[in-house]
């Protein structure tokens, strides 16, 4: 058995979602105050939001009580797999190493985050090829070159 697709979220979807996994369960009016720090939105245009979520299956609805309290129904973690998988199939051809490559070109790594990709590339070396994964050892060393790697 499958398991059910869940629609990919908007913008204006995924801010919602933010406040969710941040916040945990929370009501329309929690929702509301939150968001309004980051953007003026109507409470009106919150509830909306939360209605079509709900059938799109981005959360679940608790109406035991007078007060519905909202739930992401994916976490964050499953949501940003979804998306990567999503961008990787349509943007770079199914090319892990393509995105890796643009993500690292777009935007400066901290050294931290470059510890942690070594960990996962190491990781996912020790299971065998990963899905997409292709070599370009000239490719690689420019762009760790140009995100300030010193291992060549």
């Amino acid at each position: 058995m499958s398991k059910p697709v869940v629609p990919r979220p908007t913008d204006t979807e995924l801010a919602i979602l933010r406040v969710l996994w941040e916040r945990g369960a929370s009501t329309v009016r929690q929702v509301h105050d939150t968001l309004l720090r980051e953007r003026p939105t109507a409470y009106t245009t919150a509830l909306k939001m939360l209605q079509i979520m709900t059938e799109k299956g981005l959360v679940r609805r608790d109406e035991s009580d007078r007060t519905h309290i909202y739930h992401a129904k994916l976490t964050e973690e499953q949501t940003q797999r979804q998306l990567v998988r999503d961008l990787l199939d349509r943007a770079f051809g199914g090319s892990s190493s393509k995105l890796v490559m643009q993500a690292l070109a777009t935007r400066r790594a901290s050294s931290e985050e470059l510890t942690e990709i070594r960990k996962l590339i190491a990781q996912s070396g020790n299971t065998g090829e990963t899905q997409g994964r292709t070599e370009n050892t000239e490719a690689t060393q420019g762009k760790r070159r140009e995100v300030g790697d010193d291992r060549d």
